[in-house]
């Protein structure tokens, strides 16, 4: 039965079996894992003790009494279950059976404990003034969720283009220098809208920068690329619809690289973005220029990404982490879930200890996920992309750290913004490992007041 107890609930029997053994008890008992499930308590169940003051020190005292009779002068290794404690594990499993969930959770045990007839568990939580009905109406809720293996919940199968407009303070505020540059260039050529050629050769112009370098040692320098576009006679190659204020083709270059920035962990759009999102885009004046010089995009794309994968921010980790998750399940998608394995996999972030306190661990969270999406059979070799709500939560992160003025998007960023889509999927899990979104805010909260 243990294969289908989640770490925390193997945890609870273990405890249980170190409360009867420092007891000299003769078995497990069912007030045993009374004291277990008080001692591991987190979270609403630790809220619940709260409420009646149920400190598990007063507690022990109260079960070493009950179970005086129970002791022995033979000291056992390790106790063996009484039958009283194997029906009460059976009936955690068959309730976690009646709510469908596959996994026998910490609170599927406590359940277990509250209906549990056959020992003094009643009379001892009456000492307490513990409200049975209550706490079992409240954990009832919190484990009901059903589990259903389909298609990706958070897809729609949608590849469009966002049709929002960009926010020209994104672009702005990292990349400033650069478009004042190109706004000037464009007065100059007496054009009226913004094209992907006027943004790299600005680009281009900061001599000194290291994102020039890395585009001289791939064959691009302003001589080179100003002599290729004297030689466009048309701003045909830009235009596929209506005039707006930038191309149609920088704006798709500029979307891009606000998803690229994003995905990278900086909450500003820099040059390297632009250039990325130019690259990605496939698309425009810059980019024939670019092919007719025999730049292989791959590799300058390579080079770009260094510098910026060499400060490893924590987003550029949880990103890999989650799409090597979902390479794991067959999947070319990363929803919400795969952002939150990613949090857990990253193992340093505020994200990662939040989650840790609150005993989500990287196993069951797994196990879980593979519950509630199942198994994808996609090729690995295709490209990665993000479900729309993934995308959402990506910019919300962005949001909270722009509004923080802080220049990274961080896990903590990431894990916040999950709370805010309670319906994603990552939700899900995380319900059904049984944290909630008042605890994950607080305990956000609480790590960044000790970091500062």
């Amino acid at each position: 039965m243990l294969e289908k107890f989640t770490e925390k609930a193997i945890n609870v029997v273990t405890e249980a079996q170190n409360q009867a053994k420092l007891m000299q008890n003769v078995s497990v008992q069912p007030e045993h894992f009374l004291l277990a499930v008080v001692k591991l308590a987190r979270g609403i169940s630790l809220n619940i003790f709260r409420t009646y003051n149920v400190k598990f020190e007063e507690l022990q005292k109260v079960v070493e009494e009950k179970l005086r009779f129970e002791k022995s002068s033979r000291i056992y290794r390790t106790p063996p279950f009484s039958n009283a404690s194997k029906e009460l594990l059976k009936n955690a499993s068959d309730i976690a059976e009646k709510t469908s969930n596959q996994n026998i959770l910490y609170e599927h045990i406590f359940l277990s404990i509250l209906n549990d007839k056959s020992s003094y568990i009643s009379r001892i939580l009456e000492y307490f003034n513990f409200d049975t009905y209550k706490s079992k109406d409240l954990l009832s809720r919190l484990v009901q969720r059903k589990v259903k293996k389909v298609l990706h919940p958070e897809s729609d199968g949608s590849t469009k283009i966002p049709s929002e407009l960009i926010e020209t303070e994104n672009l702005l505020s990292g990349s400033k220098d650069v478009f004042d540059r190109a706004l000037a260039k464009l007065s100059a050529s007496n054009y009226e809208i913004l094209g992907t050629e006027q943004i790299i050769s600005s680009i281009l112009e900061d001599t000194g920068s290291e994102l020039t370098q890395i585009l001289n040692e791939n064959g691009l320098n302003a001589e080179n690329f100003e002599r290729k576009l004297k030689e466009v006679s048309s701003r045909n190659a830009e235009f596929e619809g209506k005039q707006i204020i930038f191309t149609p083709n920088a704006f798709l270059a500029m979307n891009t690289a606000i998803e690229t920035a994003k995905e990278l962990g900086s909450s500003v759009v820099t040059p390297s973005h632009l250039l990325l999102g130019i690259l990605k885009s496939k698309k425009g004046i810059a980019y024939n220029i670019l092919k007719q010089l025999e730049i292989s995009d791959t590799q300058l794309e390579k080079e770009i990404l260094k510098p910026i994968e060499n400060q490893m921010p924590e987003a550029i980790t949880i990103m890999k982490l989650a799409k090597e998750e979902a390479r794991r399940l067959g999947r070319n998608t990363v929803g919400t879930e795969m952002f939150l394995l990613g949090i857990i996999g990253e193992g340093n972030g505020i994200g990662y200890k939040v989650l840790n306190e609150l005993e989500v661990t990287i196993k069951d969270a797994r196990i879980a996920v593979e519950n509630v999406i199942g198994y994808g059979d996609d090729y690995f070799d295709n490209e990665i992309t993000f479900t729309d709500r993934a995308k959402k939560v990506l910019e919300e992160a962005w949001k909270l750290a722009k509004n923080r003025n802080e220049p990274k998007i961080e896990s903590a960023h990431l894990l916040y913004a999950i709370t805010a889509f309670t319906d994603s999927v990552a939700m899900k899990v995380l319900e059904q490992l049984g944290v909630d979104v008042m605890e994950i805010k607080q305990g956000i909260i609480l790590e960044k007041q000790k970091r500062e």
